[in-house]
């Protein structure tokens, strides 16, 4: 066969043929077309569509955001106004209460939520107050069930804790004759009165509640100090409850107030931070400005020491001396 037998055979097509190929050649071309064409015409609508559905989404979220707002608003007052980061746990959050210098034994319910502590712990602070207790230190503070150890460092600065007047009877304790009535008789007490500063163990035990061990921790904590400058001071020795502690403190007395210093001119690091008052992070801090700025003039001069507060400079400067 022929090449052009081949194309006249096979190749050659009539008229009724090209006419049923350019029918399905039309037929693909608008199966690939028309739903483009279509996708296209409906577009604006479906945008217009979407766009309305977002836009009243968006109105609904910004009218709850309002009246969140309105409610916060309506009920923003003293025991509301210091609020946490809830995104932290309990003991990291941090507080915006307002700082100033206080007394937690006279300060009043608003002035403790003014600081930022929360209802509950003012409330665990007052039944300790209503059944006798007493803040004799900053540090007593601590103790205080729920106050988390970061609103303490953040309030600690600023508590200024006025002491007892004490009222040191040199003499033993004796009831007073009754003038009225000359048969009654007179009563003396049991315990002596014992010196602070110069009693040794054997008279410390005598006191009631105290033993051997309280006795000498209570010496090795006055040798440690340098001599007490007020008799609250026994009430910080390790181990010693307060409620020992306010049984022997009427039979306590402070006669020889005569408390070794420290040089801080001449002093190293580790003879200030053997100091019960003193400690690792305030003797370093005090020798390095010494280092930089020279001799201190004065003990008043350890103030501009950024770790010396107020209330750390109260406790150690009976201890320390510039000669």
């Amino acid at each position: 066969m022929s090449w052009k037998e081949f194309v006249t055979d096979y190749l050659t097509l009539s008229r009724n043929e090209r006419i049923g190929i350019m029918a399905i050649a039309c037929l693909i071309l608008g199966i690939f077309i028309l739903p483009k064409t279509i996708s296209f015409k409906n577009n604006p609508t479906a945008s217009t569509i979407d766009t309305a559905w977002m836009n009243s989404l968006k109105k609904l979220e910004q009218k709850e955001s309002e009246n969140s707002l309105t409610f916060q608003d309506l009920n923003n007052d003293n025991t509301n106004s210091y609020q946490y980061d809830r995104s932290t746990p309990d003991y990291s959050r941090k507080s915006k209460g307002v700082l100033f210098f206080f007394d937690p034994n006279t300060i009043t319910e608003s002035e403790w939520l003014r600081l930022g502590l929360r209802e509950k712990t003012f409330s665990t602070i007052q039944n300790y107050k209503s059944k006798g207790g007493y803040f004799r230190t900053p540090e007593d503070l601590q103790k205080v069930y729920g106050l988390f150890p970061n609103e303490y460092e953040r309030i600690a600065p600023y508590i200024r804790i006025e002491s007892r007047i004490e009222k040191n009877n040199n003499k033993e304790f004796t009831t007073q004759i009754n003038t009225e009535n000359p048969n009654k008789k007179t009563f003396s007490s049991r315990y002596t009165i014992v010196d602070i500063n110069s009693a040794d163990t054997t008279a410390l035990i005598q006191l009631p509640g105290i033993g051997s061990k309280l006795a000498s921790r209570i010496i090795l904590f006055r040798d440690k100090l340098g001599g007490f400058y007020t008799i609250n001071q026994v009430g910080e020795t390790f181990g010693l409850p307060d409620s020992t502690f306010q049984k022997i403190k009427q039979y306590l007395k402070l006669e020889n107030v005569a408390i070794r210093k420290i040089n801080i001119n001449k002093a190293t690091v580790d003879e200030l931070k053997n100091h019960p008052y003193i400690r690792w992070n305030i003797a370093n801090p005090l020798i390095a400005y010494r280092n930089e700025h020279g001799t201190f003039a004065r003990v008043e001069d350890i103030k501009k020491v950024m770790a010396v507060t107020n209330e750390i400079y109260n406790k150690i400067e009976p201890y320390l001396t510039t000669q």
